[in-house]
């Protein structure tokens, strides 16, 4: 059972990871980039970004939800009440950013991806930004702490 739960929190390490690294690369480069270019090229970037990104980075974040509660539960199966509580919290962790994901950025991401797609500039491109950009940095950490905690629940 020890087996499973490690390859369970591990698997989940390297899914939430990819889902993390994305988050702080626009937390720390696409961020201060997009405050240098005009909204029509913001819109067309962020539009196409977003239009991939929703279809592809799905797998990874919900493959690493999975794989996190898979690993609470083996842990607790396999006697190691510690493993579990982190691999437990890094859930919690991840269900707090899917809550931020689907209720800022993906209505966000709808209307960038949309106004790209329709080769237009909305009025209000720079504030949809702004919006986006604001979640953008608790959404790394959350994500930072989800696989720290992925991390504890190995040592535990």
């Amino acid at each position: 059972m020890t087996l499973l739960w490690h390859l369970a929190a591990l698997l989940a390490i390297v899914s939430t990871g990819i889902v993390y690294g994305t988050d702080v690369f626009c937390a720390l480069v696409q961020r201060p980039a997009l405050a240098r270019v005009d909204d029509a090229t913001l819109t067309a970037i962020m539009g196409n970004e977003h239009r991939f990104a929703d279809r592809r980075m799905p797998a990874p974040g919900i493959l690493g939800v999975i794989a996190a509660v898979a690993a609470s539960v083996l842990a607790a199966v396999a006697g190691r009440p510690a493993g579990s509580a982190a691999a437990g919290a890094a859930f919690l962790l991840l269900v707090v950013w899917v809550l931020l994901y689907l209720r800022i950025s993906a209505p966000i991401n709808r209307r960038l991806t949309a106004a790209a797609d329709a080769r237009e500039t909305p009025g209000n491109a720079r504030t949809l930004q702004r919006d986006w950009n604001r979640v953008i940095v608790p959404r790394a950490v959350l994500q930072g702490l989800a696989v720290l905690a992925l991390g504890v629940s190995l040592i535990s």
